[in-house]
């Protein structure tokens, strides 16, 4: 009963305080993965980075400009809104103003220096439909059959002066394995998916469905902490929450 309770308190919340504090959000893809799983619930804090036009509504709040919030740091794992459509997204934050960034046969270096990588074991998740759009995994153990194991390589990846988090390879030579060299414009950022091949982030151009270089008016919040996951299709199936991700620190 403890957790039904505490999935419903966190509905009721998220129902009635998307206000200037927080901004509930549920993970509807794969893009990153395994720091996040589709269906994941979490609560995005707005006042991370302080004030800003869009977390602030009321006219006594101070537009433009933010205000008593910390600078956007590396391995923070953010929503903001993209360039373009304005649609939520999320992401790790890997480059910050005046940064360049570059993937070398699917390794990242940042200003000139490769980040360190090393194997850690493998990513192994159920080949089946995942969340409301009914979405199927990528693997690289391809192909697979519902109900198969879907694998993927994991790796631990450290940032300068930044967090360890697990990263996923599914295959080589694409595109998003080996870029040009980036330089990230000031006041704007760069971010990256955890799982890097299934990922459209400021790799790709906002033309072909990526989101550049995000300004620093566009970030939403940090995402710190899941609230509670549901493996189906509706956060009201109780049946398919994931008990062991209930209010899951984020790294």
């Amino acid at each position: 009963m403890e957790t039904v309770k505490t999935v419903v308190y966190a509905l009721l919340i998220a129902g009635a305080i998307r206000t200037l504090f927080f901004q509930p959000f549920w993970i509807p893809s794969g893009s990153m993965k395994e720091t996040l799983l589709v269906g994941d619930f979490l609560f995005v804090n707005k006042m991370a980075y302080g004030y800003s036009r869009h977390s602030c509504p009321w006219s006594i709040c101070p537009i433009p400009g933010r205000i008593l919030g910390s600078e956007p740091k590396r391995g923070d794992i953010v929503v903001f809104r993209h360039p373009v459509t304005g649609g939520d997204f999320i992401k790790r934050l890997i480059g910050l103003p005046g940064d360049r960034v570059q993937m070398r046969s699917g390794r990242l270096w940042l200003n000139g220096a490769e980040v360190p990588q090393v194997p850690d074991g493998e990513f192994v998740e159920t080949f089946e439909r995942q969340g409301p759009m009914g979405s199927l995994p990528r693997c690289a153990n391809g192909p697979v059959g519902i109900g198969g194991d879907c694998v993927k390589p994991r790796f631990t990846e450290t940032l300068p002066g930044g967090p360890s988090y697990a990263v996923l390879d599914i295959d080589t030579g694409g595109f998003g394995d080996d870029t040009p060299e980036f330089q990230v414009p000031e006041g704007h950022y760069f971010f990256m998916g955890d799982n890097r091949d299934n990922s459209q982030d400021s790799r790709f151009s906002r033309a072909v469905g990526g989101v550049g270089f995000v300004p620093y008016g566009n970030l939403v919040g940090r995402a710190d902490r899941v609230m509670f996951s549901s493996a189906g299709s509706s956060m009201l199936a109780f049946w398919t929450w994931r008990r062991d991700r209930f209010l899951e620190a984020l790294e």
